[in-house]
């Protein structure tokens, strides 16, 4: 653990949090990378100064906010990709070849391991199907249950698609709670926020794709 020369601190500071590795993390998250590493005399006042002054994260936080839901149990996965998460990132500026503009992240209720996949926010309930079942059912093999936070028609017409293409039962749940959701929707919440401060201020989603397979 090394001291900082205070003319550096605001460098520390941005290379801590501004760089693509770092995502605009929220503040205790920052404060956390940096007390790992360096010191340096009231260095937590000057993180929380920092984090208030963060233009993109403030704008940023204007579009996050709590959702709510009913309670219920989930069974807890016995292997990996039996249980999954799925929600969907919008308001991302387009970008790349194909346009994208927003992300459909998958996270393993087991293992805790996410999946991103840049797609489109005007994408059909099939579109959405087919892309599951093309970028991680191939590799994952069929799940047992998805948790999905969604409108309840779209929610119906994606279920539908999926059971078609699994040939299989397949249930659902939908819901938002922290007491449902766990660590499995602590990384989504975090890789929406990423997500949304690095991409949705001048990084396209060509490059965001690039991002979430780091």
């Amino acid at each position: 653990m090394k001291g900082v020369d205070r003319s550096l601190i605001n460098l520390v500071l941005k290379a801590f949090h501004e760089s693509p590795f770092s995502g605009h993390l929220s503040e205790d998250r920052t404060r956390e990378k940096v007390k790992t590493c360096i010191w340096w005399l009231m260095w937590q006042k000057d993180v929380a100064e920092y984090f208030k002054t963060c233009d993109r994260c403030q704008k940023a936080n204007q579009y996050t906010g709590k959702r709510l839901g009913n309670v219920i149990k989930i069974q807890e996965p016995s292997r990996p990709w039996e249980i999954v998460h799925k929600d969907w990132v919008t308001g991302l500026p387009p970008g790349g070849d194909r346009i994208y503009n927003a992300l459909l992240v998958i996270a393993d209720r087991f293992s805790k391991t996410p999946i991103f996949l840049p797609c489109h926010k005007d994408d059909t309930a099939m579109d959405r199907a087919l892309l599951i079942w093309d970028r991680v059912v191939s590799w994952t093999g069929i799940f047992k249950n998805i948790i999905i936070d969604s409108n309840p028609k779209f929610t119906s017409a994606l279920w539908t698609n999926l059971h078609q293409l699994f040939g299989k039962k397949l249930s659902f749940s939908t819901a938002y709670h922290p007491q449902i959701d766990g660590l499995a929707e602590r990384i989504i919440q975090t890789m929406e926020d990423m997500v949304r401060r690095v991409c949705a201020y001048g990084l396209e989603i060509k490059d965001c794709d690039e991002f979430t397979h780091e």
